[in-house]
């Protein structure tokens, strides 16, 4: 910068960049909530230090090492947020009692509208690709140690140098080569990977969706198992266990699913973790009340995970409503 900033100036200057700081915060620690109070933390410490601000590096840049640490900081003191499938091997009785933990910190979905990935949108206006907020992805992130999780999305999400990453942890550069190298390893073991692109849904696919929801909304079983691959996962925290392939899920839907007739479920569409994903609501007498966030992965053949989240909360994060007269013009959001 030619002049040195002002605390005035810094709103103005920074507040675009909210939403790309919350992604990251995001991938970091898993949690919509608490990337939403790192960023605060972040935009705190940044208006307190902004008048020492030199501008020896882009103001982004300073942003993001800020954030970084904050994240760092906080993760001394929590646990990694895993889903089901980070747990242990699936469950072999679909038809068995549920077992719940609310213990344990689950990951959270993320609305695309938060982490400014914009479906459809102005590329030039998207902040965050859709490739590094996958829930799989953000799954596997979870289980780096928390510096090799920072070191990796530094270097290999946001590219920046391997000097600027080792400023930005504390560490030397050889030893951000180093925690890289273990970090891509370990996430070598883990599908997707950063580099497969996240495409555009094809027209088959998107007329898989639209059978998916008509299958859930007439709850017809048959249906939905015709839609998974043959490797198709289910997960659903905080319950704990995990389900693979149609007929174990068909089974789970079938035993557990507390709808038993067309109509007990309405599912309208939002976005998140740049994937597809549906907001249920259940049929309570003459009300829809909100039931969980489900996110999807496609492929080609077909549907090959769900996730469903039964934090209510969730709902308030996605803008929605948490219930509707049944028989009313159905509109989710708020």
């Amino acid at each position: 910068m030619s002049e040195k900033p002002t605390n005035e100036d810094f709103l103005r200057l920074a507040d675009p960049m909210r939403r790309e700081l919350l992604a990251h915060c995001y991938r970091m620690l898993g949690s919509v909530h608490d990337a939403e109070d790192l960023v605060q933390e972040t935009y705190l410490r940044a208006w307190r230090g902004f008048e020492g601000f030199e501008g020896r590096s882009s103001l982004r840049t300073w942003l993001y090492r800020i954030a970084t640490t904050a994240c760092l900081t906080a993760l001394d003191s929590r646990g990694r947020r895993p889903l089901p499938t980070g747990l242990g091997a699936p469950s072999t009785e679909a038809s068995a009692p549920l077992v719940q933990d609310g213990e344990v910190p689950w990951l959270e979905p993320v609305p695309d509208t938060l982490a400014g990935v914009e479906a459809g949108g102005d590329p030039a206006s998207i902040v965050t690709s859709r490739e590094s907020v996958r829930l799989a992805l953000v799954a596997a992130l979870q289980h780096l140690p928390p510096r090799q999780r920072a070191v990796l999305i530094l270097r290999d999400v946001l590219k920046w140098r391997a000097a600027e990453v080792a400023e930005a942890v504390g560490v030397s550069t050889a030893a951000v080569n180093s925690i890289l190298q273990r970090a891509r390893a370990q996430l070598s073991e883990v599908s997707p990977s950063l580099d497969d692109p996240v495409e555009p849904l094809s027209a088959e696919q998107r007329h898989q969706l639209d059978r998916y929801v008509a299958a859930f909304e007439n709850y017809d079983v048959d249906e939905l198992v015709s839609l998974f691959t043959k490797d198709a996962i289910w997960e659903m925290p905080p319950y704990v266990g995990w389900y693979e392939g149609p007929d174990a899920i068909g089974e789970l839907i079938s035993t557990q699913c507390p709808a038993s007739r067309a109509g007990d479920l309405k599912l309208f569409p939002v976005a998140a973790n740049g994937q597809p994903a549906f907001a249920v609501y259940f049929r309570e007498d003459d009300v829809y009340r909100r039931f969980a966030i489900m996110v999807l992965a496609l492929r080609e053949e077909g549907i090959s995970h769900v996730a469903m989240f039964f934090d209510l909360q969730l709902f308030d994060t996605f803008g929605l409503r948490g219930e509707f007269p049944a028989g009313s013009e159905a509109s989710a959001t708020k």
